[in-house]
Formats: C-alpha cells, sequence, structure tokens
C-alpha cells in the first residue's frame, strides 16, 4: 500500500493519492500492478496509513512531496513502513495521472516555500493544491516487460524492478480498469 503525500513549510500536509500493489510483498512496486485508490482496505485502515503518512512527512520535515510504502497484514491491523521516498518517484507519475493533481508542478513550488493554500492546480485551473482529490473511477497500472531485447535475463519477478514500461486502464470498476489497461 502506497501513500502520495505534500506538505508546505506552513505544515499544510494532503494526502493526494492511495495505492494498492495486487503482488505480494517482495514484489518491485514498478513490476506489481498497481489500483488506485486502494480495493481492499477497510475505511479504518485506510484512515489509519493516511493518518500515519501525515505524521511521517511532518516528523521527518518533509517539504515537498512524499511517498510512503506501507506492508499491510491481511488479517490485523499490523503494519510496517517499508521505506520513505522524499522525492518524486514512478509511483508518483502513476498518482498525477490517476489523479489529475500535478504533483511536480505543486512539489516545486512548495520546495519554494509558496503555501499550498496559494498553489493553483495546474490541471483543474480552479482547485487549491490543498485540495484532496477523491477518485470515483479506478486506475489500473499494468507492468510491461520486453525480455526478447536482453539474453540471459532471469524471467522470475522479485525486488528488483525489471519491467521496462507500464500502462494504465481508468474505469468505473475494477474489472473494466483491468481490461482497458
Amino acid at each position: 500500500v502506497e501513500y502520495e503525500v505534500v506538505r508546505d513549510a506552513y505544515d499544510n500536509c494532503v494526502t493526494v493519492c492511495n495505492m494498492e500493489n495486487f503482488d505480494p510483498l517482495g514484489i518491485h512496486t514498478g513490476d506489481s500492478i498497481v489500483m488506485a485508490p486502494s480495493q481492499t482496505l477497510s475505511n479504518d485502515e485506510y484512515h489509519m496509513l493516511r493518518t500515519t503518512a501525515i505524521r511521517v512527512v511532518r516528523h521527518l520535515g518533509i517539504i515537498g512531496e512524499c511517498n510512503i510504502q506501507y506492508a499491510l497484514h491481511p488479517e490485523s491491523m499490523e503494519y510496517c513502513i517499508i521505506e520513505v521516498n522524499a522525492r518524486l518517484s514512478r509511483s508518483s507519475a502513476l498518482a498525477s495521472k490517476a489523479t489529475g493533481y500535478p504533483l511536480a508542478f505543486v512539489a516545486a513550488k512548495l520546495c519554494l516555500g509558496i503555501p499550498m493554500t496559494e498553489v493553483i492546480n495546474a490541471v483543474t485551473k480552479k482547485t487549491q493544491a490543498a485540495f484532496e482529490p477523491s477518485l470515483d473511477y479506478i486506475v489500473t497500472k499494468m507492468p510491461r516487460w520486453d525480455m526478447a531485447k536482453f539474453e540471459n535475463v532471469s524471467r522470475e519477478i522479485g525486488s528488483a524492478m525489471m519491467s521496462v514500461g507500464e500502462v494504465m486502464g481508468i474505469g468505473r470498476t475494477l474489472e473494466e480498469s483491468i481490461q482497458k489497461a
């Protein structure tokens, strides 16, 4: 499970997108099927991880954009933070496309000390960066491989990313978004 979070120098903080990896822990996010928003989290799990993400970003003093990745036990509320990326990542690009929230643009403005409430979303041209997007659709990201280009390469996926790209599908249902991807 991943959360994309932005925070400004005035401690305004929002979660832009949460995403869920379809594949189990141990598979690199770049090689995983990813859905936004998450599809299996309960409301309590969603808010627990969201609250934790905001607390971590504030505790670390991150200004700009941050990606936090979790491992969540499927039968309890136990979780671990796998990594905190205080930078834009491949997941950030997916989150931007999925939500229409221009993470790179907003992060750059926030790093210059501009308050989130004064940054207008360059995509919508109406909402402030302090506006937290809400999705009424599902985005699915599917990794792409081109193993034919490389000789003697392992075809097993694991913790090292091997995909060469990705495709994205948007739909009203999980099935529709997977089929479009």
